[in-house]
């Protein structure tokens, strides 16, 4: 058995990389198209900030895919985060823009991609990258709780 690195990482790594990456895209795209869509602007520049976050976590996943002779699987929204961001938009107009709602959707997106490094971080225990793959986790989990909590505050307000 091969020690994995870097720059020699397996196919379920490289695999399990192009879904965050896929995922951390996806989740630019949603929180960008909610924080431009939002009239409170708290929430507004969280959506931002998190996607800022976000869009540098893909950039540096591609960079490990990169150095192992892959190409990057996606550059644009999947299917599944296009739905839920439709879904997202149609259920803020039912309610009038309201904050409260928005939020609830953000934080069910934030659960997904949570999980989703969960599971890497699962199914690759000891892998090359489980180092980036934590450090990012951490900021992820943070994002998501202060979604939620943030959620809760409006949910409080009403």
């Amino acid at each position: 058995m091969t020690l994995e690195t870097k720059s020699t990482l397996t196919d379920a790594t490289i695999d399990k990389l192009q879904d965050l990456i896929q995922i951390n895209i996806d989740s630019v795209h949603g929180l960008t198209d909610a924080a431009n869509a939002m009239e409170d602007s708290v929430v507004a520049d969280l959506f931002r900030q998190i996607a800022s976050d976000r869009r540098s976590f893909a950039s540096e996943l591609q960079m490990y895919v990169s150095w192992n002779g892959e190409d990057c699987c996606c550059e644009g929204e999947s299917l599944a985060a296009k739905v839920h961001q439709t879904w997202m938009n149609l259920r803020a107009k039912l309610n009038g823009g309201d904050t409260h709602v928005v939020l609830i959707e953000a934080e069910r997106g934030e659960d997904h991609i949570k999980e989703a490094y969960e599971t890497a971080l699962k199914e690759n225990p000891g892998s090359a990258v489980s180092e980036i793959l934590h450090s990012q986790y951490a900021v992820v989990k943070a994002g998501h709780d202060r979604i939620r909590d943030l959620r809760d505050a409006y949910a409080d307000r009403k």
